[in-house]
């Protein structure tokens, strides 16, 4: 069942005129993981927004076709109402702090209280959150004193405790070390079991190879690609969107090594491994 539907998107930035997204139509179903990829200004952040409402409710500009999320059509409600049901993670922690609270403990709370959430009911989703993104031992310090990757998780987990049917993360790891990163796509993974939808604008193309169901590909504000990470990852013309390819899949390229099932090249350094296993049977 789709819980996203975009039809024709189209906007244009205030004084440009080039589209930041140019005629976009997809669906997405509920509980996928969505990786979004493309070359800086593609589109990624930008397409973000939409689907947050903050195009075109917080940034103005030319606005055309529908966006519809969880049944809410974005430009006919207010962000107040999308939020909701709508999480966004920005790539800059700093965006995401309220600026009010002293504690990582209280940051979490914050939304939850605007939301109206009993105590009980709080303190458990702020737990839970906390120890999803390993900061539990973070929950005295404020927020403002710590690293840009631990601040990020804070982000993350503010979010989380809100519970949203869908959750939209602006490269969200760009401020973590590589086990940091992992620790967050496991998150990610295991919120899709619980349902929740996961669309992620991400670089790090090892990850999102790994761990997404399809691959949305933009280039220039337009829709290039959306299907597997196999197949979006084996175009011979990736790199022209400026988009470089799994490591694995380079190698299987350059080895030309398939998968047999489906003629695809290997996405992973363990399928790449097996497949190259096979021909030596």
């Amino acid at each position: 069942m789709s819980i996203i539907e975009v039809k024709g998107l189209k906007y244009r930035y205030p004084d440009t005129e080039k589209l930041a997204l140019n005629d976009l139509s997809f669906t997405i179903d509920k509980g996928e993981f969505i990786g979004v990829v493309g070359r800086n200004k593609a589109g990624k952040s930008t397409l973000c927004y939409a689907l947050a409402g903050l195009v075109p409710h917080f940034f103005s500009g030319a606005y055309g076709g529908k966006a519809i999320v969880n049944g809410l059509e974005i430009r006919a409600h207010e962000v107040e109402d999308i939020i909701v049901d709508v999480g966004l993670v920005f790539e800059n922690p700093f965006s995401q702090m309220t600026g009010s609270k002293f504690t990582v403990y209280e940051e979490v709370a914050f939304g939850l209280e605007n939301k109206g959430i009993n105590r009980f009911e709080m303190i458990s989703r702020i737990e839970e959150s906390l120890k999803l993104l390993d900061i539990e031992t973070l929950k005295d310090k404020n927020p403002f004193s710590l690293s840009g990757g631990q601040m990020q998780r804070v982000a993350i987990a503010s979010v989380i405790a809100l519970k949203p049917e869908v959750l939209i993360l602006d490269e969200p790891t760009s401020q973590l070390d590589p086990q940091g990163s992992e620790e967050v796509f496991q998150v990610v993974e295991e919120l899709t079991k619980e349902g929740i939808t996961i669309i992620m604008a991400e670089h790090k193309i090892e990850k999102i190879a790994q761990y997404s169901d399809r691959v949305l590909l933009l280039n220039d504000g337009k829709l290039i690609d959306f299907d597997t990470p196999e197949k979006v990852f084996s175009r011979a013309d990736l790199n022209e969107h400026g988009v470089s390819a799994p490591a694995a899949t380079r190698i299987a390229k350059e080895l030309d090594i398939t998968v047999k099932q489906t003629g695809l090249y290997p996405i992973t350094i363990a399928e790449l491994v097996e497949e190259r296993r096979k021909l030596d049977d």
